[in-house]
């Protein structure tokens, strides 16, 4: 079944979520497996935001490895407080990096990226995987788009 998102590209970044959000709903709602969700859900925000790379990494034998993305080639494997992606499964908080050069440790995948939000997916106080979204500019990444991330990371 193919499906289209409806979102006005002259919508603020708040307004533009809260059309955004249902949709993933949608989305995901009558499809079990998580890879799945996890795709559809990176390719819809990525179309609807246009951010550089936006994509899951998934707990695997104690280290994060690449799941389903959209944007540029990724790092495959990232280790437990290592980078942006690291520090958020590390202290389970969503991590906001409005400058990625700024960040100790930082892991540049690619040099585009400029700032930078990262959230746990957290079951049982347990992270399973974390949602990586990167954008090429500095400080467009915010607070608005964590609590976004955050919501659609708990459909999860």
């Amino acid at each position: 079944m193919a499906e289209e998102l409806n979102i006005s590209q002259s919508l603020s970044k708040q307004e533009k979520y809260k059309e955004l959000l249902p949709q993933i709903e949608a989305l995901i709602s009558d499809e079990p497996d998580l890879i799945a969700n996890m795709a559809n859900i990176t390719a819809a925000i990525h179309r609807a935001t246009n951010y550089l790379w936006v994509g899951f990494y998934l707990v695997k034998e104690g280290e994060l490895v690449l799941g389903p993305f959209q944007g540029p080639i990724a790092c495959t494997r990232i280790k437990k407080g290592k980078g942006v992606c690291g520090a958020a499964w590390a202290t389970k908080q969503t991590q906001i990096v409005p400058d990625v050069d700024a960040f100790p440790g930082h892991i540049a995948c690619s040099s585009d990226s400029k700032s930078e939000v990262v959230v746990p997916g957290l079951k049982n106080d347990v992270v399973n995987f974390v949602f990586d979204v990167d954008s090429s500019k500095l400080n467009e990444l915010d607070q608005i788009d964590a609590q976004f991330f955050e919501q659609v990371v708990a459909l999860l």
